[in-house]
């Protein structure tokens, strides 16, 4: 297959190589003309990807045009909060009605409150749509590390083809028809991770972070039903899962984060050294909100935010957490 995969950062370089191994002609768009320049000579993404080469086969473009039209396949690598500006762009190219789109973001637009398959048809229209998802960390798949994910579609055909084009032996892929509940264990684990990383900077244990990790699992679960999704989904590998993985992995961008507002960093210092996008951060602000508009009770989000956005003290978060009134679990 003829495939593009737009975004250069640790996944979309990863999953173009995955593509690249299996046969497929493959190129890897950026937004930024210098860093392109870099990776086309290096052949190695030193920024999101250190020591993975990258085939001299696999084309990398700075050309949007180029990297979109005529491809069977385009997979958007991008971060949550850009995707809709670079899909204003692409729409107006010579894009093949068959061209299957495939989301790999991890995030909700702020703007809209919209998850990413949304914003893809509210700009490209009925096109074939596929959500890919799971608990993987770029730095291992890269390396060929046993690995699980999911592919959701409304369409059955659809998200079984993508499953046998992303399938290898090290990279195993079910397949899924909750796109909703996909996406959203996608993106609101990443809040949880943000907390399971503040437990790690206070200084906390394991208690502690078990008792994020399934009550954390809780709140999502109750969002995304409401929102649609089934309970099911949240038990999976998009939910489960993804959040296990980003709340304990040492290269969760996530996780990193909140330990260091836990030791005592500030978000805009962190944000001002970090070159990565921490999807967490914007999605923890539309989490919150949605949490409102549909009237579900999500105390751990809540604190977060009110850490991220409010300048709220960690540790007096903890204590309220632990310190609401008892319920039934």
């Amino acid at each position: 297959m003829n495939i593009s995969v737009l975004g250069d950062g640790g996944w979309g370089t990863t999953l173009a190589i995955l593509l690249h191994r299996k046969g497929n002609s493959v190129s890897l768009w950026g937004a930024f003309p210098k860093y392109v320049s870099y990776l086309k000579q290096r052949r190695v993404n030193t920024r999101f990807l250190p020591g993975v080469k990258i085939p001299k086969t696999l084309e990398i473009t700075a050309d949007l045009k180029e990297a979109t039209e005529l491809k069977g396949l385009i997979v958007l690598a991008i971060p949550s909060q850009y995707i809709r500006k670079i899909l204003k762009r692409i729409k107006n190219y010579d894009i093949p009605d068959k061209t299957i789109f495939l989301s790999v973001a991890k995030g909700l637009e702020t703007s809209s409150l919209r998850r990413m398959s949304e914003v893809i048809q509210q700009e490209l229209g009925k096109i074939r749509l596929a959500v890919l998802s799971g608990p993987t960390i770029a730095y291992e798949v890269a390396r060929g590390i046993p690995t699980t994910a999911v592919i959701a579609s409304h369409h059955k055909g659809l998200r079984r083809s993508m499953a046998r084009l992303f399938n290898s032996d090290r990279f195993r892929v079910y397949t899924n028809k909750d796109v909703i509940g996909v996406e959203l264990g996608a993106s609101l684990k990443n809040i949880i991770a943000i907390a399971c990383g503040l437990s790690d900077g206070l200084g906390f244990g394991t208690n502690a972070k078990a008792a994020l990790l399934s009550r954390g699992l809780t709140e999502i679960s109750r969002l995304g039903i409401r929102m649609g999704a089934k309970a099911s989904t949240f038990s999976g590998i998009s939910g489960l899962g993804d959040l296990v993985t980003t709340c304990i992995s040492p290269f969760s961008r996530n996780r990193y984060l909140g330990e260091q507002i836990g030791k005592g960093k500030t978000l805009k210092q962190l944000i001002s050294k970090m070159r990565m996008v921490v999807e967490g951060i914007p999605t923890t602000q539309a989490a919150y909100r949605l949490s409102l508009k549909y009237k579900v009770d999500m105390p751990i989000t809540k604190e977060i935010y009110l850490i991220l956005y409010k300048n709220r003290n960690s540790r007096k978060a903890v204590k309220d957490l632990m310190t609401r009134s008892l319920k039934e679990e």
